[in-house]
């Protein structure tokens, strides 16, 4: 029988890793401040040390920044010894980038010369060694242990779901069935139990977790057990929950629709969530306009080339569909051919498409097609974060072909979104069911700080040339 262990919550781990790393960061701080002490020939002492304080803060909070833009934290990378480290060093040369465009627009002497470079390298090293040696202290060994309760189609999908996207995170122990169940296993997961055997299960396999999959009502064994179990303390979590964690998408496929609340975002009116609203609006005014100012610098340029590649209006109205179900005309660059759609009629755009033209490619590719919308943001009719805005053809379509579609129109639209930085260009139905998966996880958990990392994630993109 196995031995009780540590088993953490995916939260948990998260946190484990988020402390390592910055402990590691701020080692490196000192170190690197220690170097620098040693080669300018200063002391090296409690005064120095608090003179350079603000080092400990601004490098702690811009690594854990770029950690955060570049998924350094994604179970998936985390997982995998050989993506960590590209992506760690992504990570420093980004920082490193940053650094230098601050050191060549600083005053002289305002910023030291060498300090990045020992910290960045110092910081590499032990954030490398860190991460490396989990697997040698026993860090799978953490993995919680879970029962899955059911054995029907939604079992089945957290099962595939842990396995390709979580494997070092869970432990499944075994399926628990109902009375009536005649499953004897699924993916070599074996049901090892009913609900009436539930509460000594979890003892004998020192489960920390169980995974309700049922869809429906409770067989009354598995209720039976379950409240044992809710008795003795053992977490419980429904499987689109625990799929939403681990994703970062809901997972509107398999949410029967007695169970709607679960694509709803997580609060009504509160006053929480009235003052993001405010701040939210405050921050696309500002930002906008900044935007929109920068756009008109290179307007002048960017509207020549298009004349030049492709004779016709600079700018593309198009109707779209806005919070609750309103129209409003979105304003774009034009990147295709004009009357691109005069034979076709509406279509989804794909990729290589013969329409786009070669100024349009660049346009996409950097996204400066969507600056214009900024003035729709000023409008009104959108806000720079949420769920891209869809045509009234494709919006009744998806509606009739996918469950809750309507939903994501209870937020405004967005110049982007966590779908557009989660996921690529899609243009089919089965690529607008997950992008929908994304753009009510975002619905969902909406915050100043997830609107913050998805611009940053944007502008990432923008800048690698990663637009449709």
């Amino acid at each position: 029988m196995p031995e009780p262990r540590l088993q953490l919550r995916l939260s948990e781990r998260r946190l484990l890793l988020i402390g390592g790393d910055v402990l590691a960061i701020l080692l490196s701080v000192l170190i690197a401040l220690r170097i620098w002490a040693h080669v300018g020939r200063i002391a090296f002492d409690s005064m120095f040390i608090t003179a350079q304080a603000g080092w400990f803060v601004v490098l702690s909070g811009l690594w854990l920044l770029l950690a955060s833009v570049n998924d350094f934290y994604d179970r998936r990378i985390t997982a995998k010894l050989g993506g960590m480290f590209s992506r760690l060093l992504r990570i420093m040369g980004e920082l490193l980038i940053i650094y230098l465009a601050l050191f060549f627009v600083s005053s002289r002497d305002a910023l030291p010369r060498l300090f990045i470079l020992y910290h960045a390298a110092l910081s590499s090293v032990l954030i490398g060694v860190w991460r490396g040696c989990q697997p040698l202290l026993g860090w799978s060994a953490f993995r919680r242990r879970a029962l899955i309760v059911g054995t029907g189609w939604a079992a089945e999908t957290i099962l595939d779901t842990l396995a390709q996207e979580a494997p070092h995170e869970y432990e499944i122990v075994g399926l628990i069935g109902d009375a009536q169940n005649t499953v004897t296993h699924i993916g070599g997961v074996q049901v090892i139990g009913t609900g009436c055997d539930l509460p000594d299960l979890v003892r004998a396999h020192h489960a920390a977790e169980l995974i309700l999959t049922y869809t429906g009502e409770l067989p009354a064994d598995i209720f039976e057990g379950l409240i044992t179990c809710y008795e003795l303390g053992i977490t419980m979590i429904p499987m689109p929950l625990l799929y939403e964690q681990i994703t970062g998408r809901v997972p509107i496929e398999h949410v029967g629709r007695q169970h709607w609340a679960v694509v709803l975002p997580l609060e009504g009116r509160s006053l929480l969530r009235q003052s993001y609203q405010v701040l939210k609006r405050l921050l696309d005014i500002v930002l906008a306009l900044f935007g929109l100012s920068l756009f008109a610098l290179i307007l002048p340029i960017v509207a020549l080339l298009m004349v030049i590649d492709s004779p016709g209006t600079i700018f593309f109205e198009q109707e779209r569909i806005g919070r609750g179900g309103a129209p409003f005309k979105l304003i774009k660059l034009r990147s295709m051919i004009p009357d691109a759609e005069r034979e076709s009629g509406p279509v989804w755009a794909s990729a290589h498409d013969p329409r786009v033209t070669r100024v349009g490619v660049i346009l996409r590719k950097t996204r400066l097609d969507e600056f214009p919308q900024l003035l729709n943001v000023l409008r009104g009719d959108m806000s720079l974060v949420g769920p891209r805005p869809e045509r009234a053809v494709f919006v009744e379509q998806l509606t009739g072909q996918i469950p809750f579609y309507r939903t994501r129109l209870a937020v405004k639209p967005g110049l982007t979104g966590w779908a557009q930085v989660r996921y690529r260009y899609g243009n089919t139905v089965e690529d607008a069911l997950i992008k929908l998966q994304y753009d009510l996880y975002y619905i969902r958990h909406q915050s100043l700080l997830l609107d913050a990392l998805i611009m940053l994630r944007t502008i990432g993109k923008m800048l690698t040339l990663q637009g449709t």
